[in-house]
């Protein structure tokens, strides 16, 4: 007797996997007005964990404010569960601070859930995706385990590291996704089937301790920030958390590292198991010994995983060594001699698309209708995901809408530096956004993403009427402050040159703007108010905006002339799909590198590694004298 499949319910935008992608592009689609649909493996697995139980740091933490700024969730979750809060890099500048929260990862998952439960326009479904329903070069929906049939005018994937995930332990290994999880198998034969190319990335996490089997006295505390912060922009100072939890710090020895090179021939990273590319950036601690061997040591976290666990993440102690030998691994290590491991560490192995195969609204251009976003675009760490979660799911809706795309420049967020980094460049290993990867870093900044991207969110419609008020007044109160004080003159006086002395700036010779005093290096805000009457209240974040502008106005507007060039650049369009082969001049590698990812603009295709100022001097005469052939 033949069953007849399934037909469900038809919707205007699926997403396939509730990571921290999925979630963001689920929310981004229902709260633009889509008919949306979640369907994911595991619903007690929504924006779970697997590895650190943390958001945010340098660039990340970033992310996850742009993410906000757009209308996302991330920086509003995390601030209704971190156990730590912690500003890094407040010794440096602007450009390179970055928060970062220890979150409690039971209470994360819980609270991201209720939220996409409670979301008009979105069905949250526990489901295996196994293909696609394609139509005409389109996406048409999607086919499940059970035979199901599910369409939309868009869909999402973001199936993270369960794409035919496989995890090692040593001489271990099984198919699995992380933490044990269902792993997706079906779904990257569909892909394949469909002609795009995949490859292999391995990424790893460390072992779970008993916090109660940790001797503390042995290691350093790192106490959370008294000074409140938050990651949204929403979030008021009054609910800062004062009763954070600690995190530890201890390192490994001599002793450790013996066990680890006594061992490498059952190290699968250095055994040949391992075939998948690991993270640079996030090396396993048998790599690290091997990598430095000249270090005696290396810097461990120990991070609490929440309130209600005694589990222990031991950070930057990432291994695949097996189970025995990481037990002797910890027992080495300062405060661990007694620890009991809860879970091994493990490798994880996973399927991911050449990123190079997507536009900058993250769609495929092998198959319409269909977007990726998170690892299986070959990136790693929840916070680049959660950024590609919300554009994906943006461009979703828009399509589902018959509107034009939405992207991001390199200017305008480290969202835009990190798609266009996948799409133009592609990634050999698991992409970690780095600050150092954004050119205009002193443009996006921590502190003023609210600034560049919440005008965006609210057309959008993603920013709700009280927030973009609440904007607007902050928007305001910025430029009412700087005309302030570009109006207000500072006199020579004793007190002045006293103050000044003090700090070991040199006296006034002339009355002098207090904006351009400011400017002075040992002259805060605060400093200013005994030397102008009638100072006022001003909201801190105000103060912050006001004093970035002011003392790095020359840095700025040096960054802008930059841009203005960048913009110049990008607007010069190259004609879709020409024939590079045709053009006579330009290199063999640039080519190659041309043809493969297909550049849209002059600027991107200045960015293509292998491409050189020659071969875009060539290029850019064939556009304009019209010579250009196209592919077939």
């Amino acid at each position: 007797m033949t069953v007849p499949a399934y037909t469900g319910e038809d919707y205007d935008v699926i997403v396939v996997g509730a990571g921290h992608a999925g979630s963001e592009a689920a929310l981004a689609a229902a709260r633009m007005g889509q008919k949306t649909m979640l369907i994911t493996l595991n619903l007690e697995m929504v924006a779970f964990m697997p590895c650190n139980p943390s958001v945010g740091g340098p660039a990340k933490g970033i992310v996850v404010r742009e993410v906000d700024a757009l209308g996302g969730q991330m920086g509003k979750n995390i601030d209704a569960t971190y156990i730590q809060m912690r500003m890094l890099n407040t010794g440096k500048g602007p450009a390179v601070r970055a928060l970062r929260a220890q979150a409690d990862k039971n209470a994360y998952h819980r609270v991201m859930k209720d939220t996409l439960e409670n979301t008009p326009n979105l069905t949250l479904r526990q489901g295996m995706a196994t293909d696609l329903i394609v139509e005409d070069g389109q996406c048409r929906g999607i086919v499940t385990n059970t035979g199901a049939r599910y369409r939309a005018k868009a869909v999402v994937l973001t199936a993270g590291t369960s794409s035919r995930g496989k995890i090692i332990i040593g001489e271990l290994m099984y198919s699995s996704g992380p933490n044990n999880s269902i792993p997706s198998i079906k779904l990257s034969e569909s892909l394949e089937h469909l002609g795009f190319k995949l490859r292999r990335f391995k990424t790893g996490t460390p072992p779970r301790v008993n916090g109660h089997t940790i001797d503390y006295d042995q290691t350093q505390e790192e106490p959370g920030d008294k000074t409140p912060n938050a990651f949204s922009f929403t979030t008021k100072d009054e609910d800062y958390l004062k009763d954070q939890m600690s995190c530890w710090m201890t390192y490994t020895n001599e002793e450790t590292h013996k066990i680890i090179r006594a061992n490498l021939k059952r190290a699968p990273m250095f055994s040949g198991v391992i075939k998948g590319v690991g993270p640079r950036y996030c090396p396993s601690i048998e790599d690290k010994v091997v990598r430095f061997a000249d270090k005696p040591r290396h810097q461990i976290f120990l991070e609490p995983e929440g309130r209600d666990t005694s589990e222990y993440y031991v950070g930057d102690f990432s291994t695949s060594m097996p189970e025995e030998i990481q037990q002797k691994m910890l027992h080495s290590v300062a405060g661990l001699q007694h620890a009991q491991m809860m879970r091994p560490g493990y490798a994880i192995e996973y399927d991911v698309i050449e990123p190079w195969q997507l536009t900058h609204t993250l769609e495929t251009k092998r198959v319409k209708n269909l977007f990726t976003a998170g690892q299986m675009n070959g990136t790693s760490g929840y916070e680049e995901a959660a950024g590609q979660g919300i554009m994906a799911g943006i461009n979703a809706a828009l399509r589902a809408q018959g509107k034009p795309g939405f992207t991001l420049g390199r200017d305008e967020a480290y969202i835009g530096v990190m798609i266009d980094d996948l799409v133009t460049k592609g990634t050999n290993e698991p992409y970690r956004l780095l600050t150092s990867r954004a050119e205009y870093r002193l443009i996006l900044r921590h502190d003023n993403a609210d600034l560049r991207l919440t005008a965006k969110g609210r057309a959008l419609g993603l920013i709700d009427d009280a927030r973009f008020a609440a904007f607007e007044e902050k928007k305001r109160a910025i430029a009412a402050e700087l005309a302030r004080l570009q109006s207000i003159r500072i006199k020579p006086s004793q007190a002045v040159d006293d103050f000044l002395a003090s700090k070991g700036g040199a006296p006034l010779k002339d009355g002098i703007l207090a904006s351009d005093f400011l400017k002075r290096p040992e002259v805060s805000y605060a400093d200013l108010a005994q030397f102008m009457p009638d100072h006022p209240a001003v909201d801190r974040r105000v103060v912050e905006q006001v004093t970035i502008q002011i003392k790095y106005a020359g840095y700025i507007a040096k960054e802008q002339q930059k841009i203005e060039r960048l913009h110049r650049l990008e607007a010069k369009r190259i004609p879709a799909r020409i024939d590079y082969n045709a053009i006579n001049g330009i290199a063999t590698e640039a080519r190659q590198k041309l043809t493969k990812i297909q550049p849209e603009t002059i600027a991107q295709a200045e960015r293509i590694s292998g491409v050189n100022p020659a071969d875009i001097a060539i290029l850019s005469v064939y556009i304009e004298q019209g010579k250009i052939a196209k592919v077939g």
